[in-house]
């Protein structure tokens, strides 16, 4: 099953992908169809109501305002290496706020403070129901499904301070959807999926997800020892090599580029590069 996040005359609706349309929910958006019960699944497969034409949705972020954005960094060896980092024993872990979230196809803000605005293509999952302190054998039982993510990043604040979050949580950055794969369609195991960002229609980053450090259920078991992860959290499970940043000379993102990201099986963000405008 996908389930997607559209904008609508009445504001954001849920919506289950049904052919070439989508069916609309009654739940304002997919973090609230999670939240609604452990029968959300059930729900919106058997739900009818009314349809939009796929090719004419307009997606908002998947979730829109998540209790929690929870990101990975150095989380594949090749970034690892790019970056010059060791090869960490647990999770890098750091947040976003959700004020950083885009749809899928939203414009991209090119923040006005800097000119280091960098892509890392992911994979990202969302959570389904509450967890906590849960062993790695049951994790993936949590994960709702599966979605595309770009964690853009402004390097220049990135690097001000030993943390990361200053250069992760800009703006309007962070495009998340088209759609939620639901977990049931890779067979509850974790996918093994090509992951791929594009500039321009130039391949940056191609990678596959098997080659994660840290897998998914290596990371729901170690966040939920952490904090309980509640359904509708985001969940972004860190970047392979290829970034701009990681570059000799380094490249980043500029007004007008089109930043492409492509998960196989999941579908795509498509995002045009605009500069952000300042008012006094």
């Amino acid at each position: 099953m996908r389930l997607a996040t559209l904008r609508t005359d009445d504001g954001t609706r849920a919506a289950r992908r049904d052919g070439d349309s989508y069916i609309l929910l009654t739940h304002t958006d997919v973090g609230a169809l999670l939240s609604s019960g452990d029968d959300w699944h059930n729900a919106a497969r058997a739900a009818e109501g009314d349809r939009v034409d796929a090719a004419k949705a307009v997606h908002a972020p998947l979730v829109p305002h998540p209790n929690k954005i929870i990101c990975l960094g150095l989380n594949y060896a090749t970034h690892i290496n790019e970056m010059g980092r060791d090869t960490p024993r647990y999770p890098t872990l750091f947040a976003k706020y959700d004020g950083s979230l885009i749809g899928a196809y939203d414009p991209i803000t090119l923040p006005a403070v800097s000119d280091s605005t960098d892509w890392e293509a992911e994979l990202g999952f969302v959570i389904g129901r509450p967890a906590r302190h849960v062993p790695k054998e049951k994790a993936l039982d949590f994960v709702a499904g599966y979605t595309v993510v770009n964690d853009v990043t402004v390097r220049e604040y990135q690097r001000r301070t030993r943390e990361f979050l200053a250069g992760k949580t800009f703006e309007a950055t962070t495009p998340v959807g088209p759609e939620l794969v639901t977990a049931d369609e890779f067979g509850d195991q974790e996918p093994d999926l090509e992951i791929r960002c594009e500039v321009d229609g130039e391949v940056m980053q191609r990678s596959r997800t098997s080659d994660l450090l840290f897998g998914i259920a290596d990371i729901v078991a170690y966040v939920s020892d952490i904090i309980t992860l509640l359904a509708g959290d985001i969940i972004c499970t860190g970047t392979p090599g290829g970034v701009g940043d990681g570059r000799d000379p380094k490249v980043y993102l500029k007004e007008g580029q089109t930043l492409r990201t492509v998960v196989e099986g999941l579908g795509e963000t498509r995002n045009v590069c605009v500069r952000e405008t300042t008012t006094a």
